[in-house]
C-alpha cells in the first residue's frame, strides 16, 4: 500500500511491505527538484505582486482622504446614520413600534444619503412624496376594487397598475419632471406596484402601508438631520466655489496662451501645460454645474446664501465662461500650428496684444474676487474701458503696419480680417502665408474682450439679484460725493441768502 504526503514543497512516499514478522513502513524521500523551486518562486512573485497592488491602493486612498477630508467625514456620517437606524432592530420597543418593517428604514438610509445636503434633501423628499402618493392611491384603488366584487377586483387592480405605471414612466421623459422628480417617479412606480400587487393577498393593507411609510420617514429624516448637522457639504457652496475656480483658471489659461504665442524663444522656461489647458476644466464642468444648481435649489438658507438665492444665474455665468473658453481653445490651437508668423511680425504686435491680454485677465480675476467676497465694485467700468481702448489700439496698430495700409471700402459688412487681407494682395510686400497665422490669432484675441464683457454682465446680474454689498473701497468715494453734494447745497443756500439780503 502506498501513501503520499506533501510537506513544505517536498514529496514523501511511504510504502508498506507485508513481511512474515508483520508489516513495516519504508519511507522513500525525494530530493527537491526544479519544479518545486519554480512553484516556490511563483508563489513569492504572486504574493509580492498582490502586496504591491495593495500598497498602491492604500497609498491612493490615503492621498484621496488627505486632499479632501470631507469625503472621509461623509463616510463617517453614513456609518453614524446606519448605526442609529439599526437600533430599530436591536431594541425591542422600537422594533415593535414599527411593526417589523425596520429594514425599510435601513434601505432608505443606504439609498438616500448623498455627499451634499441638497442631493440628500432632494432624494429624501422625492422618496417620501413618491411613497405617500403611491401608497394613498394604492389603498384607495384597493378599497374600490374590494367593493366591486370578486370578478371585477383583479381587473380594476391590473388596469390601474397598467395605466399609472405607464403614465408615470412617460412623465420621466418630460424635462421639468426628469430634472427634479425623476427619482420620485421611480419610487412612485415601485411603491404602487408593491402595494397594489401585495394588497390582493394581504388583508391588513392599510397597516402595512402605514408601517412602511413611517419607516421611510424615519430614514429620510435621519439622513437630512445628519447631513445638515454633522460637517455639512452644501451644493450651493460647491457651485459657488466651482465658478470662482473656473474663472481663475480661465484667466490663467488666457494669460499663458498669449504669452506663449509671443514668446521670442529667449525665455528659459515656458508656461506649464496644465496652465495652458486650464480652460478645459471650464468646458468639462457643464454637467456638474447643472446638477449642483439643481440640488442647491432644495437647500435652505445657509451662510451667505439667502432663501431663494438665484442659482440659475450661475449657469448663465458658466455658459458665458464656456463661450470665452472656446475662443481660448482656438487661440491655443494657433500655438501648436506649424505655420507661424515671423518673429519680426510678432514683435510689432506683442506689446499691444499682451496689454489686451493683461486687461482681460485682470477683469476675470477681479470678477472672481467679487464673487468670493460677495461684493460689487465700481472699478469694473474703468477696467472695461481700458480693455476696450487696448482693443482699439490693436486695430489701429494693424492698420499702421508696413505694407498693410487699408483703403476705404464701399461694403460695410466686410470683416476686419478681410479688410486686412485685401491690401496684401495688391502690395505683395509681405508673404501671405506669414500674415494669415498672425491675423487669425489677433482676430481671436480681439474677440476675447467681447466674451469677457458677457461674463461681466452675467456677474453683475447675479450681484443685483443676490444683493451684493458695495466694496469697502467704494464707500469712501460715496461719502465724499455725499459730502460734496451737502457742501454744494450749503453754498447754494448762502448765495440765496445773500441775494435776498441785497
Amino acid at each position: 500500500m502506498t501513501n503520499i504526503k506533501e510537506d513544505a514543497g517536498r514529496v514523501e512516499w511511504r510504502i508498506r511491505v507485508d513481511e512474515k514478522d508483520g508489516s513495516s513502513d519504508q519511507v522513500l524521500e525525494t530530493e527537491p527538484g526544479p519544479a518545486n523551486g519554480f512553484c516556490r518562486v511563483f508563489k513569492c512573485l504572486v504574493a509580492n505582486k498582490f502586496s504591491m497592488r495593495l500598497l498602491r491602493f492604500l497609498k491612493k486612498a490615503w492621498h484621496l482622504g488627505v486632499d479632501d477630508p470631507r469625503k472621509v467625514f461623509h463616510c463617517l456620517k453614513v456609518g453614524i446614520a446606519l448605526s442609529v437606524v439599526s437600533l430599530f432592530y436591536y431594541m425591542r420597543p422600537l422594533y415593535d413600534g414599527v411593526g417589523g418593517t425596520a429594514m425599510w428604514a435601513v434601505m432608505t438610509v443606504v439609498v438616500v444619503f448623498e455627499n451634499t445636503v441638497g442631493a440628500t434633501i432632494s432624494k429624501s423628499l422625492n422618496r417620501a412624496i413618491g411613497t405617500c402618493l403611491a401608497g394613498l392611491l394604492a389603498v384607495g384603488i384597493h378599497w374600490v376594487a374590494s367593493k366591486s366584487g370578486n370578478k371585477l377586483e383583479p381587473v380594476i387592480v391590473e388596469g390601474s397598475l397598467f395605466l399609472l405605471a405607464s403614465a408615470a414612466t412617460f412623465s420621466r421623459f418630460v424635462p421639468a419632471v426628469k430634472k427634479k422628480f425623476d427619482y420620485g417617479t421611480v419610487i412612485f412606480i415601485l411603491t404602487f406596484s408593491l402595494v397594489s400587487v401585495s394588497g390582493y393577498r394581504v388583508e391588513k393593507l392599510f397597516d402595512m402601508a402605514k408601517q412602511r411609510l413611517s419607516t421611510i420617514i424615519i430614514g429620510t429624516s435621519l439622513c437630512i438631520l445628519t447631513s445638515m448637522l454633522v460637517s455639512p457639504i452644501w451644493a450651493g457652496q460647491e457651485l459657488h466655489c466651482l465658478i470662482i475656480k473656473n474663472m481663475e483658471k480661465l484667466a490663467t489659461s488666457l494669460e499663458c496662451c498669449v504669452a506663449e504665442y509671443f514668446d521670442d524663444g529667449q525665455k528659459t522656461t515656458s508656461a506649464p501645460v496644465q496652465n495652458l489647458q486650464a480652460y478645459k476644466c471650464v468646458l468639462n464642468s457643464k454637467a456638474t454645474e447643472e446638477s449642483m444648481a439643481n440640488f442647491a435649489a432644495w437647500e435652505p438658507a445657509h451662510g451667505s446664501f439667502n432663501f431663494q438665492h438665484p442659482w440659475k444665474q450661475y449657469l448663465k455665468i458658466a455658459a458665458a465662461m464656456r463661450d470665452c473658453a472656446y475662443c481660448i481653445e482656438a487661440l491655443n490651437s494657433c500655438i501648436s500650428n506649424k505655420k507661424q508668423a515671423s518673429k519680426s511680425m510678432k514683435k510689432h504686435l506683442s506689446d499691444i496684444c499682451l496689454k489686451v491680454n493683461s486687461s482681460s485677465g485682470s477683469i476675470l480675476r477681479e470678477l472672481a474676487i467679487n464673487l468670493e467676497t460677495f461684493k460689487k465694485t465700481s472699478k469694473m467700468d474703468i477696467s472695461i474701458e481700458e480693455m476696450n481702448n487696448s482693443v482699439q489700439e490693436v486695430k489701429n496698430y494693424l492698420k499702421s503696419l508696413p505694407g498693410l495700409v487699408l483703403t476705404p471700402t464701399t461694403s460695410e459688412t466686410k470683416s476686419s480680417e478681410t479688410a486686412i487681407m485685401e491690401p496684401l494682395l495688391t502690395t505683395n510686400t509681405i508673404p501671405l502665408v506669414e500674415v494669415i497665422p498672425l491675423v487669425t490669432f489677433t482676430s481671436l484675441l480681439i474677440e476675447i474682450p467681447t466674451r469677457v464683457e458677457a461674463i461681466v454682465d452675467a456677474v453683475e446680474e447675479l450681484a443685483n439679484k443676490a444683493k451684493f454689498k458695495p466694496a469697502p473701497d467704494d464707500k469712501p468715494k460715496q461719502n465724499e460725493q455725499n459730502n460734496k453734494t451737502v457742501s454744494e447745497q450749503l453754498n447754494d443756500e448762502k448765495t440765496m441768502k445773500t441775494l435776498q439780503s441785497v
